[in-house]
Formats: structure tokens, C-alpha cells, sequence
């Protein structure tokens, strides 16, 4: 099937106001696995356009705070609980940031980070396990003890390595691939839950 940018969920998400079709996938995870409730401080690494930091703050709720932080500069919300931020996430400088932004740790990190595809399969799953080894060491910074981390990866022989670290930081681990996945897509989630904490994995 030819790829197709504007598709059913991508026309639901214009008629909805998501920034994304995008939107639609945490929706579903978040339906069977709850890693975000009512209340939760959640950290988005790598937001644009913005997508999921909506559908977060939609389930975090007022009493919630969600950070999203990415390279590019993300549009500002209306949300109250909503904080954009523009920085690198491997940088400590960064990571303070989203620690003063949130000013508590967070229950939740999120990352659906892609990266940009060159069409070489072997550099587009390497840069893929890059990013999400990036993201997992910056949940493991900013995550509170029994927290969640939810994040994208690509389908490789080097899952099964990548999926044994996170289980040895967080109590369960599963994956997934949610309907509003684009037809031919090799990407997949990783949903981990319960932080063990900071000393896990050492």
C-alpha cells in the first residue's frame, strides 16, 4: 500500500485539534496501560509538534503538569498545565530545566521520537536505538521511584538488548503497536512500568 501523509487519523486529528495524528496513539496506550493519571507530572522528550503533550495534559488534568521539550521550538499552548521548553535532552543542562519546570519527579516520561529517516535501513534502526537509549537515561534522571516511561523504537535485533535494560529498571515491560501505527511502519512501543529507581540497572 502506497504511504499515504493524510489519512484517516490524520484527518481526525485536524477535525479533533490534535497538533498530530500522533495524538491518537497515546490515546490507545494509554487506555490499556494507564501510564498517565489524573494528577501526574509527565515529561514529553522530543514534543514537537505537539500531539501528545495534548492528549497529556488532557489526562494529567489541572491538577497535573506536563513538560515538553524538543531541538525545534514548539508552538505555545493556552493549557495552563502546559510548559514548552527548547533545549537537547542529552545535555544536564536540559535535564535541569525540565526538573525546575516540573519541580518534583515526574511520574511519567514520554518519547516518540523519531529519527530522520535516510532510507538506509541498518543507519535508520541504529539512529533509532540511539534515541531511545537517550530518552530511557533521561527517564532514569528525571522519573520518581514507581514512575512510567513509554517510548518509540524500531523493530532490530537489537530490541531484545535494548528491552532487557529497561527491565532492569522498571518492575514490567511491554510492547506494543497501536492502531494509528502508519501501514509498513517498523516502529513499535516499549511501555515500562514502575520505576524502580535511580540505583536500578548500576
Amino acid at each position: 500500500m502506497a504511504y499515504q501523509p493524510k489519512d484517516a487519523f490524520y484527518r481526525k486529528a485536524k477535525r479533533e485539534g490534535y497538533r498530530s495524528r500522533a495524538a491518537y496513539k497515546l490515546l490507545e496506550l494509554n487506555r490499556r496501560f494507564r501510564v498517565i493519571k489524573p494528577g501526574d507530572r509527565v515529561v514529553d522528550l522530543g514534543a514537537a509538534p505537539g500531539g501528545w503533550l495534548q492528549v497529556a495534559a488532557e489526562l494529567a488534568g489541572p491538577k497535573g503538569k506536563v513538560v515538553g521539550v524538543d531541538l525545534q521550538l514548539i508552538t505555545p499552548f493556552r493549557e495552563p498545565n502546559l510548559i514548552v521548553l527548547q533545549g537537547d535532552i542529552t545535555t544536564e543542562e536540559c535535564i535541569e530545566k525540565i526538573r525546575e519546570a516540573l519541580a518534583a519527579p515526574a511520574n511519567c516520561v514520554l518519547s516518540d521520537v523519531s529519527p530522520r529517516l535516510t532510507g538506509i535501513r541498518d543507519a535508520d534502526i541504529s539512529r533509532s536505538i540511539e534515541l531511545a537509549r537517550m530518552a530511557l537515561k533521561a527517564a532514569c534522571s528525571l522519573l520518581a521511584p514507581g514512575g512510567n516511561f513509554l517510548v518509540k523504537i524500531f523493530m532490530s535485533e537489537e530490541l531484545g538488548a535494548f528491552s532487557a535494560g529497561i527491565k532492569e529498571r522498571f518492575r514490567s515491560v511491554d510492547r506494543t503497536r497501536p492502531e494509528a501505527t502508519r501501514k509498513g511502519s517498523s516502529e513499535i512501543y516499549l511501555c515500562a512500568r514502575s520505576y524502580r529507581g535511580p540505583q536500578a540497572g548500576r
